[in-house]
């Protein structure tokens, strides 16, 4: 008889969701969850975002925790440090609905439809009659840096666009064909960046990736670029981002990841996300950190989905996928 695997959720989602997930479960996974406390000695898997030194010391058994979004908090990555046998692996539900989001930021940006939009509101028609900026998408070229989950989504996404896809990967020594996108070794950015009209960045922040796109980058992109930002803030230097879209009002942006957040509730009404005027031009889009936001029935559907995948393949004795590497971060 095979071996019950015991896996407990740390804040278990709602009733709906876990029932969507021991329906698709393996009868072998055995599932509890609840709080910090009083987690089950024979915990093998443990689903949580930022366990604590106290909770993996009751815990003899684990061997793997799962992390039930993209990304490990730096916080966490150091806690797993004094755990080097136990295995991290994220999720990547919100893969699909990050990468819609990137694509409507870039149509947004590319059409101008927040100025026009802004104006109309205020019963100003005048943009409908001046040579309001617009860029055209299908049969261009665009350069996806990082060719995750989020990448490959949004190539899929792009696909009907009849675009020139490229990519980046930093595990890849030469360029390769894949799907029809044509992706190269990360240290090729600067002969990119040229052939893009459009720019996405998918990047997690490491410190590879830090500051990575600053102004020579952003200089080399053409006159009517249209670049994104999904990954993380301080992957585009702050400066260079606010001095080149002041300089060249024929390209846009469209970010959701900033360099300033709230630190606390009372903020959230009132905290600039960056230290430039940025929100003072009109060819940006901002939007507050919140790709992949899906309403909860959409988000937990996906979430339990991805999570029963990954827990039967660990029920069948496979190496579940989505691994972690601690010291890359990701």
């Amino acid at each position: 008889m095979q071996k019950s695997l015991h896996v407990y959720i740390l804040k278990a989602s709602q009733t709906k969701a876990t029932d969507l997930l021991m329906q698709i479960l393996d009868p072998n996974v055995v599932v509890t969850y609840g709080g910090p406390d009083g987690i089950p000695v024979e915990t093998s898997i443990l689903v949580a975002g930022e366990p604590t030194t106290e909770m993996l010391a009751t815990l003899p058994n684990l061997r793997s925790l799962i992390v039930p979004w993209a990304g490990v908090a730096p916080e966490t990555l150091e806690v797993m440090r004094g755990y080097p046998q136990v295995s991290i692996h994220n999720l990547h539900h919100n893969a699909l609905p990050v990468a819609e989001y990137a694509l409507a930021l870039l149509l947004s940006a590319a059409n101008a439809i927040v100025p026009v939009d802004r104006a109309l509101r205020a019963n100003d028609w005048r943009p409908r009659y001046t040579q309001t900026a617009s860029t055209l998408i299908s049969g261009k070229s665009i350069l996806i840096l990082g060719y995750g989950h989020i990448g490959k989504a949004l190539s899929n996404l792009l696909s009907g666009f009849n675009m020139n896809i490229m990519a980046t990967r930093s595990s890849i020594d030469f360029p390769v064909n894949e799907d029809q996108v044509h992706i190269f070794p990360a240290n090729q950015l600067h002969s990119l960046l040229p052939k893009a009209d459009f720019l996405v960045i998918t990047l997690p922040l490491t410190p590879s990736t830090k500051g990575l796109i600053g102004e020579k980058e952003l200089s080399l992109l053409p006159q009517y670029a249209v670049f994104v930002n999904i990954g993380r803030g301080d992957i585009i230097d702050q400066a260079a981002l606010y001095k080149i879209l002041k300089e060249r009002p024929t390209m846009a942006a469209g970010i959701d990841v900033w360099y300033n957040y709230p630190k606390n509730e009372p903020d959230r009404s009132n905290t600039p996300p960056s230290d430039y005027p940025i929100h003072e031009l009109e060819n940006i889009v901002l939007s507050p950190h919140r790709a992949g936001s899906l309403n909860q029935k959409d988000i937990e559907v996906l979430r339990m989905t991805h999570l029963a995948n990954l827990l039967n393949q660990a029920a069948k004795g496979n190496q579940m996928s989505n691994l972690v590497d601690p010291k890359k971060g990701y």
